[in-house]
Protein backbone atom coordinates (compact mmCIF):
# COMPACT_ATOMS: atom_id res chain seq x y z
CA UNK A 1 0.00 0.00 0.00
CA UNK A 2 1.33 3.62 -0.93
CA UNK A 3 0.63 6.11 1.40
CA UNK A 4 2.58 8.84 2.91
CA UNK A 5 5.17 9.66 5.36
CA UNK A 6 1.77 11.93 7.35
CA UNK A 7 -0.67 8.92 6.86
CA UNK A 8 2.22 6.26 7.90
CA UNK A 9 2.09 8.27 10.80
CA UNK A 10 -1.33 8.71 11.55
CA UNK A 11 -1.47 4.77 10.90
CA UNK A 12 0.60 4.10 13.37
CA UNK A 13 -0.88 6.12 15.99
CA UNK A 14 -4.29 5.19 15.17
CA UNK A 15 -3.82 1.53 15.13
CA UNK A 16 -1.62 1.73 18.94
CA UNK A 17 -5.04 3.89 20.54
CA UNK A 18 -7.39 1.44 19.48
CA UNK A 19 -5.20 -1.57 20.61
CA UNK A 20 -4.36 0.31 24.48
CA UNK A 21 -7.25 2.78 25.98
CA UNK A 22 -4.18 4.07 28.03
CA UNK A 23 -2.87 6.07 25.17
CA UNK A 24 -3.32 9.52 24.30
CA UNK A 25 -2.26 12.63 22.12
CA UNK A 26 -1.40 15.52 23.45
CA UNK A 27 -0.46 19.04 21.99
CA UNK A 28 -0.93 22.39 20.16
CA UNK A 29 -4.04 21.77 17.58
CA UNK A 30 -3.70 18.13 17.62
CA UNK A 31 -7.69 17.50 18.00
CA UNK A 32 -10.26 19.84 16.32
CA UNK A 33 -7.42 21.41 13.61
CA UNK A 34 -5.78 17.80 13.24
CA UNK A 35 -2.58 18.95 14.01
CA UNK A 36 0.06 21.40 12.45
CA UNK A 37 0.83 18.89 9.51
CA UNK A 38 -2.64 17.15 9.62
CA UNK A 39 -1.12 14.01 11.41
CA UNK A 40 -3.84 13.90 13.60
CA UNK A 41 -6.41 14.11 10.65
CA UNK A 42 -9.37 12.44 12.25
CA UNK A 43 -8.66 11.34 15.53
CA UNK A 44 -11.04 13.77 17.67
CA UNK A 45 -14.10 12.30 16.01
CA UNK A 46 -12.80 8.83 16.16
CA UNK A 47 -11.41 8.99 20.04
CA UNK A 48 -12.87 12.01 21.67
CA UNK A 49 -11.21 14.93 23.58
CA UNK A 50 -9.87 13.33 26.54
CA UNK A 51 -8.02 11.18 24.25
CA UNK A 52 -6.72 13.73 22.16
CA UNK A 53 -6.36 17.26 23.91
CA UNK A 54 -5.66 20.36 22.83
CA UNK A 55 -3.47 22.61 24.85
CA UNK A 56 -2.50 25.94 25.12
CA UNK A 57 0.86 27.24 23.66
CA UNK A 58 3.13 25.93 26.77
CA UNK A 59 5.10 23.10 25.81
CA UNK A 60 6.97 22.95 29.43
CA UNK A 61 3.90 22.19 30.70
CA UNK A 62 1.82 19.85 28.55
CA UNK A 63 5.18 17.63 28.33
CA UNK A 64 5.23 17.82 32.53
CA UNK A 65 1.86 16.79 31.98
CA UNK A 66 2.43 13.90 29.38
CA UNK A 67 5.43 12.52 32.53
CA UNK A 68 3.42 12.94 35.30
CA UNK A 69 0.37 10.73 33.19
CA UNK A 70 3.12 8.31 32.24
CA UNK A 71 4.52 7.57 36.02
CA UNK A 72 0.76 7.17 36.64
CA UNK A 73 0.31 4.36 34.51
CA UNK A 74 -0.82 6.24 30.87
CA UNK A 75 0.95 6.51 27.60
CA UNK A 76 1.40 9.58 26.59
CA UNK A 77 1.90 10.67 22.78
CA UNK A 78 3.09 14.93 22.81
CA UNK A 79 3.17 16.33 19.53
CA UNK A 80 5.12 19.50 19.47
CA UNK A 81 4.62 21.88 16.49
CA UNK A 82 8.39 21.68 15.50
CA UNK A 83 11.30 20.26 17.37
CA UNK A 84 12.88 23.53 18.00
CA UNK A 85 9.98 24.16 20.57
CA UNK A 86 11.23 20.72 22.51
CA UNK A 87 14.40 23.42 23.73
CA UNK A 88 11.09 24.97 25.82
CA UNK A 89 10.68 21.56 27.22
CA UNK A 90 14.11 20.78 27.27
CA UNK A 91 14.38 21.00 31.93
CA UNK A 92 10.78 18.03 31.40
CA UNK A 93 12.34 15.73 28.85
CA UNK A 94 16.44 16.21 30.24
CA UNK A 95 15.52 16.52 33.81
CA UNK A 96 12.54 14.51 34.36
CA UNK A 97 11.47 11.85 31.43
CA UNK A 98 15.05 10.96 31.21
CA UNK A 99 16.01 10.27 34.81
CA UNK A 100 13.08 9.18 36.50
CA UNK A 101 13.76 5.22 36.13
CA UNK A 102 16.69 5.45 37.32
CA UNK A 103 16.46 7.87 40.14
CA UNK A 104 13.62 6.02 41.22
CA UNK A 105 15.30 2.58 41.08
CA UNK A 106 13.40 1.15 38.46
CA UNK A 107 10.49 1.72 40.29
CA UNK A 108 9.17 4.32 37.88
CA UNK A 109 8.42 4.07 34.28
CA UNK A 110 7.76 7.12 31.88
CA UNK A 111 6.36 5.55 28.40
CA UNK A 112 6.39 8.52 26.62
CA UNK A 113 7.36 9.69 23.09
CA UNK A 114 7.79 13.31 21.82
CA UNK A 115 7.38 13.44 18.26
CA UNK A 116 7.10 16.32 15.73
CA UNK A 117 8.98 17.63 12.61
CA UNK A 118 12.41 18.93 12.73
CA UNK A 119 15.52 20.40 10.56
CA UNK A 120 14.99 22.49 8.12
CA UNK A 121 12.04 23.35 5.45
CA UNK A 122 11.79 26.00 3.07
CA UNK A 123 12.69 29.68 4.74
CA UNK A 124 11.44 29.09 8.43
CA UNK A 125 14.17 31.09 9.82
CA UNK A 126 17.22 30.28 12.29
CA UNK A 127 14.56 29.70 14.99
CA UNK A 128 12.36 27.01 13.17
CA UNK A 129 15.07 25.00 11.13
CA UNK A 130 17.83 22.97 13.89
CA UNK A 131 18.32 19.93 13.95
CA UNK A 132 18.72 18.74 17.48
CA UNK A 133 19.10 15.19 17.81
CA UNK A 134 22.66 15.79 18.49
CA UNK A 135 21.07 17.07 21.75
CA UNK A 136 19.01 14.57 22.79
CA UNK A 137 21.76 11.36 22.09
CA UNK A 138 23.76 12.92 24.15
CA UNK A 139 21.47 12.45 26.84
CA UNK A 140 21.44 9.02 29.33
CA UNK A 141 17.96 7.48 29.64
CA UNK A 142 16.62 8.75 26.07
CA UNK A 143 16.24 7.08 22.89
CA UNK A 144 16.48 9.11 19.30
CA UNK A 145 14.82 7.70 16.17
CA UNK A 146 14.54 9.57 13.23
CA UNK A 147 12.84 7.21 10.37
CA UNK A 148 13.49 8.37 6.62
CA UNK A 149 10.45 6.43 5.04
CA UNK A 150 7.12 5.68 5.43
CA UNK A 151 7.43 2.33 5.86
CA UNK A 152 10.09 2.58 8.93
CA UNK A 153 8.08 5.71 9.82
CA UNK A 154 4.57 3.22 10.74
CA UNK A 155 6.87 0.53 11.91
CA UNK A 156 9.27 2.44 14.15
CA UNK A 157 6.59 4.95 15.73
CA UNK A 158 4.38 1.62 16.78
CA UNK A 159 7.75 0.38 18.91
CA UNK A 160 8.29 3.74 20.12
CA UNK A 161 4.48 3.73 21.74
CA UNK A 162 4.84 0.47 22.56
CA UNK A 163 7.98 1.09 24.72
CA UNK A 164 8.54 1.66 28.66
CA UNK A 165 11.13 4.33 28.10
CA UNK A 166 10.98 8.36 26.94
CA UNK A 167 11.47 8.53 23.12
CA UNK A 168 12.65 11.37 20.81
CA UNK A 169 10.74 10.34 17.65
CA UNK A 170 12.07 13.43 14.68
CA UNK A 171 10.07 13.63 11.58
CA UNK A 172 12.09 16.11 8.89
CA UNK A 173 9.30 18.54 7.98
CA UNK A 174 9.82 17.79 4.34
CA UNK A 175 8.94 14.32 4.69
CA UNK A 176 5.66 14.24 5.40
CA UNK A 177 4.61 14.64 1.61
CA UNK A 178 6.71 11.71 0.51
CA UNK A 179 5.22 8.68 -0.26
CA UNK A 180 6.70 5.17 0.19
CA UNK A 181 5.16 1.07 0.24
CA UNK A 182 3.82 -0.11 3.79
CA UNK A 183 2.31 -3.09 3.01
CA UNK A 184 -1.26 -4.27 4.10
CA UNK A 185 -0.93 -5.82 7.78
CA UNK A 186 -0.02 -5.00 10.89
CA UNK A 187 4.15 -4.39 11.83
CA UNK A 188 6.66 -3.15 14.20
CA UNK A 189 10.52 -2.16 13.80
CA UNK A 190 12.86 -2.88 16.52
CA UNK A 191 14.33 0.01 17.96
CA UNK A 192 17.99 0.32 17.21
CA UNK A 193 18.53 -1.84 14.34
CA UNK A 194 19.89 0.05 11.03
CA UNK A 195 18.74 -0.92 7.58
CA UNK A 196 20.93 -1.19 4.39
CA UNK A 197 19.09 0.44 2.05
CA UNK A 198 21.09 0.21 -1.25
CA UNK A 199 24.33 -2.52 -1.87
CA UNK A 200 27.56 -1.66 -2.95
CA UNK A 201 31.05 -2.36 -2.62
CA UNK A 202 33.06 1.03 -2.90
CA UNK A 203 32.37 2.86 -0.38
CA UNK A 204 30.12 3.50 2.52
CA UNK A 205 27.47 6.44 3.27
CA UNK A 206 25.63 6.62 6.66
CA UNK A 207 22.58 8.84 6.42
CA UNK A 208 19.08 9.22 8.17
CA UNK A 209 16.08 11.35 7.94
CA UNK A 210 15.63 13.53 5.14
CA UNK A 211 19.40 13.14 4.38
CA UNK A 212 19.16 9.03 3.36
CA UNK A 213 16.67 10.23 0.07
CA UNK A 214 20.08 12.81 -0.47
CA UNK A 215 22.44 9.77 -0.16
CA UNK A 216 20.24 7.57 -2.44
CA UNK A 217 19.97 10.20 -5.38
CA UNK A 218 24.02 10.59 -4.74
CA UNK A 219 24.57 6.80 -4.79
CA UNK A 220 22.16 6.49 -8.27
CA UNK A 221 24.61 9.35 -9.68
CA UNK A 222 27.70 7.26 -8.53
CA UNK A 223 26.44 3.97 -9.95
CA UNK A 224 26.45 5.35 -13.65
CA UNK A 225 30.04 6.79 -13.06
CA UNK A 226 30.99 3.55 -12.37
CA UNK A 227 30.99 4.14 -8.14
CA UNK A 228 28.92 1.65 -6.14
CA UNK A 229 28.05 2.80 -2.97
CA UNK A 230 26.96 1.24 0.06
CA UNK A 231 23.81 3.08 1.79
CA UNK A 232 23.03 2.69 5.59
CA UNK A 233 19.93 3.98 7.28
CA UNK A 234 20.83 3.76 11.38
CA UNK A 235 16.55 5.02 11.64
CA UNK A 236 17.45 4.27 15.46
CA UNK A 237 19.81 7.08 16.57
CA UNK A 238 20.47 6.18 20.06
CA UNK A 239 20.82 3.34 20.36
CA UNK A 240 22.88 3.14 17.15
CA UNK A 241 23.45 0.39 15.54
CA UNK A 242 27.05 0.43 15.23
CA UNK A 243 27.84 -3.16 14.18
CA UNK A 244 25.60 -3.12 10.81
CA UNK A 245 27.92 0.23 9.97
CA UNK A 246 31.26 -0.95 10.74
CA UNK A 247 30.46 -4.11 8.91
CA UNK A 248 29.84 -2.22 6.04
CA UNK A 249 32.73 -0.02 6.59
CA UNK A 250 35.22 -3.37 6.56
CA UNK A 251 33.52 -4.31 2.75
CA UNK A 252 33.81 -0.82 1.69
CA UNK A 253 36.83 0.55 3.06
CA UNK A 254 35.84 3.79 2.85
CA UNK A 255 33.32 5.84 4.93
CA UNK A 256 31.22 9.38 4.25
CA UNK A 257 28.52 10.56 6.52
CA UNK A 258 25.52 12.58 5.89
CA UNK A 259 23.50 14.78 8.52
CA UNK A 260 21.91 17.83 8.51
CA UNK A 261 22.90 19.11 11.77
CA UNK A 262 25.78 21.23 12.63
CA UNK A 263 29.46 19.42 12.66
CA UNK A 264 31.10 20.51 15.73
CA UNK A 265 30.18 17.58 17.96
CA UNK A 266 27.29 16.52 15.79
CA UNK A 267 26.30 13.26 15.35
CA UNK A 268 28.35 12.06 12.95
CA UNK A 269 31.49 12.29 14.99
CA UNK A 270 30.26 9.67 16.98
CA UNK A 271 30.00 7.40 14.08
CA UNK A 272 33.13 8.68 12.88
CA UNK A 273 34.87 7.79 16.25
CA UNK A 274 33.58 4.74 16.73
CA UNK A 275 34.50 3.63 12.87
CA UNK A 276 37.87 4.32 13.69
CA UNK A 277 37.83 2.65 17.03
CA UNK A 278 36.52 -0.47 15.77
CA UNK A 279 37.68 -0.33 12.06
CA UNK A 280 40.38 1.54 11.65
CA UNK A 281 42.45 -0.93 10.28
CA UNK A 282 40.04 -1.83 7.24
CA UNK A 283 39.83 1.91 6.54
CA UNK A 284 41.80 2.96 3.13
CA UNK A 285 41.14 6.39 3.68
CA UNK A 286 40.18 9.54 5.96
CA UNK A 287 36.20 9.25 6.96
CA UNK A 288 34.88 12.21 5.54
CA UNK A 289 31.87 14.14 6.60
CA UNK A 290 28.97 16.04 5.01
CA UNK A 291 27.02 18.70 7.35
CA UNK A 292 25.02 21.60 7.88
CA UNK A 293 26.70 24.85 8.06
CA UNK A 294 27.71 25.98 11.53
CA UNK A 295 25.84 29.04 11.25
CA UNK A 296 22.14 29.88 12.45
CA UNK A 297 19.91 29.23 9.63
CA UNK A 298 19.35 32.45 6.92
CA UNK A 299 16.20 33.12 5.90
CA UNK A 300 17.21 34.31 2.56
CA UNK A 301 16.76 31.12 0.20
CA UNK A 302 20.65 30.71 -1.65
CA UNK A 303 21.87 31.21 1.49
CA UNK A 304 19.58 28.62 3.14
CA UNK A 305 20.55 26.12 0.23
CA UNK A 306 24.19 27.20 0.78
CA UNK A 307 23.91 26.20 4.31
CA UNK A 308 22.48 22.07 3.94
CA UNK A 309 24.32 19.52 2.42
CA UNK A 310 23.57 19.01 -1.38
CA UNK A 311 24.27 16.10 -3.79
CA UNK A 312 26.60 17.72 -5.51
CA UNK A 313 28.68 17.79 -1.95
CA UNK A 314 27.89 14.21 -1.23
CA UNK A 315 29.32 13.37 -4.53
CA UNK A 316 32.44 15.29 -3.95
CA UNK A 317 32.96 13.44 -0.61
CA UNK A 318 32.72 10.08 -2.33
CA UNK A 319 35.06 10.56 -4.96
CA UNK A 320 37.30 12.37 -2.45
CA UNK A 321 37.58 9.29 -0.37
CA UNK A 322 37.72 7.26 -3.36
CA UNK A 323 40.47 8.81 -5.13
CA UNK A 324 38.53 10.29 -7.85
CA UNK A 325 38.39 13.57 -7.82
Amino acid sequence: MLISYREALNQAMREEMRRNSRIFLIGEEVGYYQGAFKVSKGFVEEFGPQRVVDTPITEAGFTGLAIGAAMAGLHPIVELMTMNFGIVALDQSVNNAAKIRYMSGGQLSVPLVIRGPGSAAHQLGAQHSQSLEAWFCHVPGLKVIAPATPHDAKGLLKSAIRDKNPIIFIEAQLLYGTKGDVGDGEYTIPIGVAEVKRVGHDVTIVAYSKMLLLALEAADQLSREGIEVEVIDPRTLKPMDLPTIVASVKKTGRLVIVEEGWRFCGLGAQVAESVYTAAFDYLDAPIQRVTGEDVPMPYSRPLEDAAIPDKPRVIDAVKTVCGRR
